[in-house]
């Protein structure tokens, strides 16, 4: 029997903050596609709004969900589509663990090219916009591009148990001590809670 899936997610909606009166009322925010890395497959995927029983078989089924801010965005915004709670997931979130860490957030694209040298490819205000024109090419880019860049920081702050953070307003660094083993373990040996 093969072991449960990990899988980095990251979605782009079709609407913004701003058309839906604002974060509060998030469950109005309409996705528009979510991008995967399957560490089972080794490959990564692309879920539109005609593939979303495939997204929630996969992510229900899956040991551990990992993203950047998945708490506070994809989660709450994937909800309205699932027949389960997407909260009940086993999941890792990037910037919650940062933000233990450290006592401060930071965003993906400024981690990114402080650990890794690249960064985000776009903003999700262009995602909007490149659904509202149809580009469906770029989007899907930009989205597959920030699962790369959430993995590659995973599997960064996986094996040197760090991230080092920029101090805002100096080009001073910071070591952010980040462990996710016991998660890890924890989430890949239990029974899922479906």
């Amino acid at each position: 029997m093969n072991s449960k899936d990990i899988l980095v997610i990251d979605i782009e909606t079709k609407n913004t903050f701003f058309d839906v009166g604002g974060q509060a009322n998030i469950k109005d925010l309409d996705m528009s596609l979510t991008c995967a890395y399957s560490y089972n497959e080794g490959s990564y995927l692309s879920f539109w709004e005609k593939d979303l029983k495939e997204l929630e078989k996969r992510m229900k089924e899956a040991a551990l969900i990992i993203g950047f801010s998945i708490n506070r965005f994809d989660l709450p915004v994937l909800n309205k589509y699932f027949d389960f709670n997407a909260n009940a997931l086993k999941r890792l979130d990037l910037l919650e663990e940062i933000e233990m860490s450290a006592g401060k957030r930071i965003g993906l694209d400024l981690l990114a090219h402080t650990n890794l040298g690249i960064g985000k490819t776009h903003n999700g205000l262009e995602a909007v916009k490149f659904w509202n024109e149809g580009n469906l090419e770029e989007l899907e880019a930009y989205c597959l591009n920030d699962v790369k860049v959430t993995k590659d920081l995973y599997e960064l702050a996986k094996s040197q148990n760090y991230l080092m953070m920029p101090q805002r307003g100096s080009d001073e660094l910071i070591r952010v001590n980040l462990d996710f083993n016991e998660k890890i373990r924890e989430a890949t040996t239990e029974n899922t809670l479906f």
